[in-house]
C-alpha cells in the first residue's frame, strides 16, 4: 500500500514538472500537456488514483492549494497597471459574471436537460475562470496593452466570486425549493462572505506587515511564516463562511503587492515557485480523476453546451462589460476569446456532486463529467488558438530577441553596432551622459540611467522586446549585480557579464550564484578588450563556407581572433561564452574581434565611420 502511494505521488510530481519543462522546450501551452499526462496516468493506465491515494483529504488539499495559488496571483496585481481599465475589470466580475450565470443556467436547462435547480448550480460553477489556467496562457501568449492586466485581474478575482455564488446556490438546493427566505438568505450569504473573507485577508496582511516591519521574523522563516498565515487565514475564513477563504487569500496578496512598508519580492519569487509545483500537481490530479465511463454517457448536447459558453456567454459578457470603454475592437475580440475553466470549477463541482449523490438528487451524476468536459474543452480550445488569434489581431508582444548592453563606452558601441547589423535590437544603458549622447549620435538606442534603478524597468525603457543582457562595464561588482537583478526577468541562462579581473576572481565567496555567465573568453576582461581596441583591433563579420570553414578561420587569424557571436543560417544569434563550447559550422556567420592588419573583410567599424562621415559627425 505504501509503495503504491509513493509511486503515485512520484508520478504526479514527475508528470507535472516534466510537462512544464517539455512545454517550455516546445513553446507549447503547459496546461494541455499537464492534462494529457494526468489523463494517461489516471484513466488510461491506472497509475494514479487521486481518490484512493488521498481519500477524504483530496478536496481540502485542493482547496488549500488553490488558496495559495490565488495568494500568489494576488501578489502580481498592482493597481497602477490597470490605469483606465479598472472599470472593465469590475464590470467583468459583476455584470460579466451575471451574464455567464444566466446563459449557463439556460443552456444547462434547455440544452443539457437538467432540472432548474441543478442548472442554476452548473451556471454558477462556470462563472469561474481562474489563474490556474489564465496565468500560464498569458505567459505563453504575452499580449500587449491593457488586455493582459485585465485578464489577469479578472482571472484571479472571479474565482472567489464564482465559488461564492455556487456555494450559495448549493446551500439553497440543500434546504429545499425556493421559498420566501431564499433571496434574503442568498443576499445575507454574499454579505457574510465579503465581510468574513475581507476581514481575515486584511487581518493576515496587517499581521504580516507589522511583524516583518519590526524584524520580528528572521529572514529564513519569512517564507514559511507567510505560508502559515495564508493557510490559517484560509481555514479560519472557510470555517466561519464556506468558500470565503478564496477571497481572504486573494485580498491578502493584493494588499501586500500594493503596500510600501515591507519588501515582498522574495515572498513573490518563493510563492511563484510553490505555485508552479501546486498548479502542476493539481492539473495532473484533475485529469487523473476523469472517469471514461461517465464521459461516454455525455451526449452531443454537452458539446452544444460547451459551444454556448464559448461563442455566446463569453462574447456577450465581454461586450456588455466593455461598452463605453477605451478598448478597441481587437482587444475586445481577444477578451471575448479567453475564459478557460480550471481547478476551482472541478473541485467545487466534485464536492457538490458527492453531497448531492448522497441525497440521491436526480442528475447529480452528470455534474462531474459535464464539468470535466467544459474544463478540458475550454482549455484545449483557448490553449491551441489563443496565440494565433492574438498574433492575427496584432496584440502579441515582439519576440524577446533584443539585447540590453550595460555600458555605452567606445567599444561597447561598436559591439552594439555589430549586433544591430546582425538584425538584433540593441539598447544601451549608461550613467555617463557623454557615452549615451555619443551612442544616440551614432544611431543607437541608449538610455541615461543606472542599470540597478527601478525606474529603468518601470518607466525609462521598454524591455518587452529584450531577452538577454550583456554587462560590460569596468566595474565587476556592477556587472554582477546587473546580472543578478535581471536574472528574474530574462532567466539565468540569458544574463552575461565580462570575466572578472584576476584580482576579483581570487576573492573567497564569489561563486557561480553571484555572477552571470562569462562572455567570450576567460581572459576577455574589460581591460583586455580596451587594450585590444586601443591597439586598433576591429570587429569583423565572416560567413563560413566550405572553402573557408572554421578551421581555416582559426588558421588565418591564429590566436589573435576573439569570437564574440555567431549567427546561424536561420538567423538565430548565439552569444559565445566560456561554458557553451559552440563550434561554428559552414553557413554560420562569425562575429569576431580581430587585429586590424587584415582588411579583406569590411568591418562594422568601417561601415559606421563612413556613415558618420557622410553625416558630418566624428566617430570618436
Amino acid at each position: 500500500m505504501g509503495e503504491e502511494a509513493l509511486i503515485s505521488l512520484a508520478a504526479i510530481v514527475v508528470l507535472g514538472i516534466g510537462a512544464q519543462w517539455l512545454a517550455w522546450r516546445l513553446q507549447f501551452p503547459s496546461i494541455l500537456l499537464l492534462l494529457l499526462g494526468g489523463f494517461i496516468a489516471g484513466p488510461v493506465t491506472g497509475l494514479v488514483d487521486p481518490d484512493h491515494l488521498l481519500g477524504e483529504t483530496l478536496f481540502p488539499i485542493v482547496s488549500i492549494s488553490v488558496g495559495i495559488i490565488l495568494f500568489e496571483g494576488g501578489l502580481t496585481l498592482r493597481i497602477g497597471e490597470l490605469s483606465d481599465a479598472r472599470r472593465v475589470v469590475v464590470r467583468l466580475i459583476s455584470i460579466g459574471a451575471l451574464v455567464t450565470w444566466i446563459v449557463g443556467t439556460l443552456g444547462a436547462y434547455y440544452i443539457v436537460g437538467l432540472d432548474f435547480e441543478l442548472s442554476l448550480l452548473i451556471g454558477a460553477v462556470f462563472i469561474v475562470s481562474g489563474p490556474t489556467v489564465v496565468l500560464p496562457l498569458l505567459k505563453h501568449v504575452r499580449p500587449k496593452g491593457q488586455v493582459g492586466p485585465i485578464l489577469k485581474w479578472e482571472g484571479i478575482l472571479i474565482d472567489p466570486v464564482g465559488a461564492t455564488v455556487a456555494v450559495l446556490v448549493f446551500e439553497v438546493i440543500l434546504v429545499g425549493h425556493a421559498n420566501n427566505g431564499t433571496v434574503a438568505a442568498m443576499v445575507e450569504g454574499v454579505i457574510r462572505t465579503i465581510l468574513v473573507g475581507s476581514g481575515f485577508g486584511l487581518l493576515a496582511a496587517f499581521i504580516l506587515i507589522q511583524l516583518f516591519k519590526r524584524y520580528w521574523v528572521p529572514e529564513h522563516l519569512q517564507n514559511p511564516f507567510t505560508i502559515m498565515l495564508i493557510v490559517a487565514a484560509f481555514a479560519a475564513s472557510n470555517e466561519i463562511q464556506s468558500e470565503s477563504g478564496l477571497l481572504a487569500t486573494t485580498l491578502m496578496g493584493i494588499v501586500l503587492a500594493n503596500q510600501k512598508s515591507i519588501r515582498v519580492k522574495h515572498i513573490s519569487q518563493f510563492k511563484e515557485e510553490i505555485g508552479v509545483l501546486l498548479l502542476s500537481g493539481l492539473f495532473v490530479i484533475l485529469a487523473a480523476r476523469l472517469d471514461l465511463d461517465s464521459l461516454s454517457n455525455l451526449s452531443v448536447r454537452a458539446l452544444l453546451f460547451l459551444a454556448l459558453l464559448l461563442f455566446v456567454a463569453r462574447p456577450l459578457s465581454v461586450w456588455l462589460s466593455t461598452a463605453g470603454s477605451r478598448l478597441n475592437w481587437r482587444e475586445r475580440v481577444f477578451l471575448a476569446w479567453l475564459a478557460p475553466r480550471g481547478i476551482v470549477a472541478v473541485s467545487v463541482a466534485s464536492l457538490f456532486a458527492l453531497r448531492l449523490e448522497q441525497r440521491e438528487h436526480p442528475h447529480a451524476d452528470m455534474i462531474v463529467p459535464l464539468t470535466f468536459l467544459i474544463v478540458v474543452g475550454t482549455v484545449v480550445a483557448y490553449g491551441l488558438s489563443a496565440s494565433t488569434i492574438a498574433r492575427r489581431l496584432g496584440l502579441t508582444q515582439p519576440e524577446r530577441t533584443g539585447i540590453l548592453i550595460v555600458g555605452a563606452h567606445d567599444w561597447a558601441r561598436e559591439i552594439a553596432a555589430a549586433l544591430r547589423q546582425a538584425g538584433r535590437t540593441v539598447l544601451l544603458v549608461d550613467t555617463n551622459w557623454k557615452h549615451v549622447s555619443q551612442a544616440r549620435l551614432e544611431g543607437l538606442e541608449a538610455v541615461y540611467a543606472s542599470i540597478l534603478s527601478d525606474q529603468l524597468v518601470e518607466e525609462e525603457a521598454d524591455l518587452s522586446h529584450i531577452g538577454r543582457l550583456l554587462a560590460m562595464t569596468r566595474n565587476d561588482e556592477v556587472n554582477a549585480m546587473a546580472t543578478l537583478r535581471f536574472a528574474e526577468f530574462f532567466g539565468r541562462a540569458n544574463v552575461f557579464q565580462l570575466p572578472m579581473h584576476p584580482s576579483n576572481r581570487g576573492r573567497k565567496g564569489i561563486n557561480i550564484e553571484q555572477h552571470g555567465r562569462c562572455l567570450f573568453d576567460g581572459e576577455a576582461t574589460h581591460e583586455y578588450l580596451t587594450r585590444r581596441f586601443e591597439s586598433g583591433a576591429v570587429i569583423k563579420s565572416v560567413k563560413l563556407t566550405k572553402e573557408f570553414d572554421y578551421a581555416a578561420f582559426k588558421e588565418r587569424y591564429n590566436d589573435t581572433a576573439l569570437p564574440l557571436f555567431m549567427v546561424d543560417a536561420a538567423g538565430s544569434l548565439s552569444i559565445l561564452t566560456t561554458d557553451n563550447n559552440i563550434t561554428p559550422r559552414v553557413g554560420n556567420t562569425l562575429i569576431s574581434l580581430v587585429d586590424s592588419q587584415d582588411r579583406t573583410v569590411a568591418t562594422v567599424a568601417d561601415t559606421q565611420q563612413a556613415r558618420l562621415a557622410a553625416n558630418g559627425v566624428s566617430a570618436r
